[in-house]
């Protein structure tokens, strides 16, 4: 899932992670807009430090199966408990805000939904088969969580056929038991390898540094995610949401950023963007071409 990590930040946080603050007409508008018909973005939920520069773009994140977690991985702001009961309009709606915010590009994710036995794929496909009715000329890119590895679930989002389809391995191998709990690498990795064989044009992962991952362990993980014939890679800095959450290790340079960006196009990713305010959507409407 996207994870859009807020105002949480240690004191002494080094001048490179200062944000400016969003400007230009298409951001105004697009704000206006959200305001008026209290529409749904992670953009604005997560207050995302590259909301100016993507709305600017015509690109948008929405999420989508509520906002409570089945799991409770300790990077991430999104409440964990109970989820509510799946709303049937809910892909409608959000295909309306694509519509009423003119969205060229779409990011869509959604929680991990493992209370439903579908674990959220049908509501995944209904909304892309909604937005492309509603929106023929946006773009799409599917940032899905791992459906437990369940072949038929994956199957539904091959089905809908996105432009990019993103699944998050968050860290390295030996942090991810502490990072993301209910996860498994191996099984990201599997669920990445499966949808590129089944015939997704582009696939897409992103990792967050800071926690404790050494340099080796980050080329190796890019190397895994390239021999899982993965093409796009995201690369940024983990912030600590709240207290309960996982302190934040380190703030990586954006000299080490660059060294890592170079690493990946050496090892042939078609896009690798890294930086320290990089997420999971940043420039996603590049990621199409």
């Amino acid at each position: 899932m996207e994870t859009v990590l807020e105002n949480a930040l240690p004191v002494g946080k080094p001048k490179w992670l200062r944000v400016k603050l969003p400007i230009g007409q298409k951001y105004t508008e697009l704000r206006g807009l959200v305001d008026k018909y209290n529409l749904n973005t992670i953009c604005t939920s997560g207050s995302c430090p590259n909301m100016g520069e993507c709305w600017g773009e015509g690109t948008a994140t929405f999420m989508i199966l509520g906002n409570i977690c089945t799991r409770s991985c300790g990077f991430c702001g999104v409440k964990t408990g109970r989820p509510e009961t799946v709303d049937w309009d809910e892909p409608e709606k959000v295909a309306r805000s694509i519509k009423i915010m003119n969205i060229k590009h779409a990011v869509i994710t959604s929680v991990d939904r493992d209370d439903l036995k579908d674990g959220g794929s049908i509501i995944w496909i209904e909304t892309v088969k909604a937005i492309r009715r509603m929106n023929p000329n946006t773009t799409l890119e599917t940032l899905i969580p791992d459906f437990q590895g369940i072949e038929r679930n994956i199957d539904r989002i091959v089905e809908a056929n996105p432009e990019v389809v993103s699944h998050n391995v968050e860290t390295v191998r030996r942090l991810t038991r502490e990072v993301r709990i209910q996860a498994k690498y191996d099984r990201s990795l599997e669920v990445l390898k499966y949808l590129k064989a089944k015939g997704i044009n582009r696939t897409k992962s992103g990792i967050m540094l800071g926690l404790g991952e050494t340099e080796e362990e980050v080329f190796q993980t890019m190397k895994d995610l390239h021999e899982a014939n993965v093409d796009i890679i995201t690369i940024g800095q983990y912030l600590q949401p709240s207290k309960k959450h996982l302190p934040v290790k380190e703030f990586i340079t954006p000299e080490q950023f660059a060294k890592y960006e170079k690493f990946g196009l050496e090892l042939g990713f078609r896009h690798v963007e890294s930086g320290p305010l990089v997420r999971s959507s940043y420039k996603a409407q590049k990621h199409i071409l």
